[in-house]
């Protein structure tokens, strides 16, 4: 008889607690950002660009963690995963000028970008076919708490030490973390497959996948892409203290738990298409809010902004399982992801910062919105099999 579920509880939260560091050391320097520029005297853009950096090396990890996989096993793919992402926050921590941060900042998405697929492999190995739902349910709540999270951790720890030392505390944990799984964790003891590149190009001659390329890298920009930049926003543009812009951000936030739990059964009720249709009018309206709102209806923008965005992915992924043969599904799905980072998570907050050094801030917000918003007009000439 298949295993019982619930003796894998403990791995799986161990797994989640993993993924939740590793999204939280590529997002906290959102909230750590005005501290930074004023003590390193950089421009928005500048800064901005930092995830760009940080996507440039997770789009090649993402993409290339095959290679690594099938050469030192998904359980050391883990641990050396984690063991790096501390190193580069602690690296990152100490530098003192623009070209040691960058190399930093790559070797952070590098090292991030590693886990995904080792863990994905792993759970989906460790827990019967059954529980595969529930057991990638309780491991996606991790980037999910960790936009929550991220803001309020960082505020918290700023009360007794600086920007620095808030990326050593979170690059300690990590590193702990991943000495604890290669001491004590499960799973994972067999090798990955590397990327079959005669499915990527038949994926490539698919006309959806580049629709679906696009809509993902806007539905990133719109949770992410906005997301980094906007504690920035609220206290440089709109004058806002940065706590309490942490603060609210952080508790923007809570929504999204609900909604990623829904986000299933609105997929299945309304389907792919509209969903995602749904999911760009709403959330390119609250994006164009951001940039024009003040006072009350300001908070009520951050508030709303993130909420309904949560809904895409599933949806997303729904309609990329319909792209091509069996093996081309898999990789259409392992490929749109770096790519969605590279654009939502990199490009879009350097360009956001570049309007901010133009002292157009709020344009840089309103764009980002127009775009999120264009998404619909994509949305709408999806064609999908009846199933999707």
């Amino acid at each position: 008889m298949p295993e019982s579920f619930h003796r894998h509880l403990g791995p799986l939260l161990f797994f989640a607690g993993l993924f939740f560091c590793n999204f939280v050391s590529r997002i906290v320097l959102s909230p750590l950002m005005p501290a930074i520029e004023f003590d390193l005297h950089l421009s928005h853009g500048t800064a901005g660009s930092f995830f760009l950096f940080i996507s440039v090396g997770y789009f090649v990890a993402l993409a290339g963690s095959g290679f690594v996989s099938a050469r030192i096993s998904h359980r050391h793919t883990i641990t050396a995963s984690a063991l790096t992402v501390g190193l580069a926050l602690m690296v990152l921590a100490a530098s003192g000028n623009l070209v040691t941060i960058r190399l930093a900042l790559v070797l952070l998405g590098l090292a991030a970008g590693l886990y995904l697929p080792s863990g994905i492999a792993t759970i989906t190995a460790m827990v019967d076919i059954r529980h595969w739902g529930k057991a990638l349910a309780i491991h996606e709540l991790a980037p999910n708490s960790g936009f929550m999270a991220a803001p309020l951790i960082a505020t918290a720890l700023m009360h007794w030490t600086s920007w620095r030392g808030v990326l050593i505390v979170i690059g300690a944990v990590t590193a702990a973390l991943g000495l604890a799984q290669a001491r004590w964790g499960r799973g994972g003891r067999f090798a990955g497959q590397q990327p079959d590149l005669t499915a990527l190009r038949h994926l490539a001659a698919e006309p959806l996948y580049w629709r679906m390329i696009l809509l993902f890298g806007l539905a990133v920009g719109s949770t992410l892409g906005v997301y980094t930049m906007l504690p920035l926003y609220l206290v440089v543009e709109r004058g806002m203290d940065q706590g309490w812009a942490n603060t609210l951000i952080g508790v923007s936030r809570v929504s999204t738990l609900a909604m990623a739990l829904a986000s299933g059964w609105v997929t299945d009720r309304f389907g792919a298409k509209r969903t995602i249709i749904g999911v760009f009018l709403f959330t390119g309206s609250a994006t164009l809010a951001l940039s024009v709102a003040k006072g009350g209806w300001l908070v009520a923008a951050v508030l709303l902004q993130p909420m309904v965005a949560a809904c895409f992915f599933p949806a997303g992924f729904a309609v990329l399982s319909n792209i091509g043969s069996a093996t081309a599904r898999n990789i259409a799905v392992s490929m749109t992801a770096p790519v969605a980072f590279l654009i939502g998570g990199g490009l879009l907050p350097t360009v956001i910062g570049f309007f901010g050094d133009l002292g157009r801030f709020s344009l840089g917000i309103a764009l980002a919105g127009a775009l999120i918003l264009g998404g619909t007009l994509v949305a709408l000439s999806l064609r999908m099999t009846p199933r999707t």
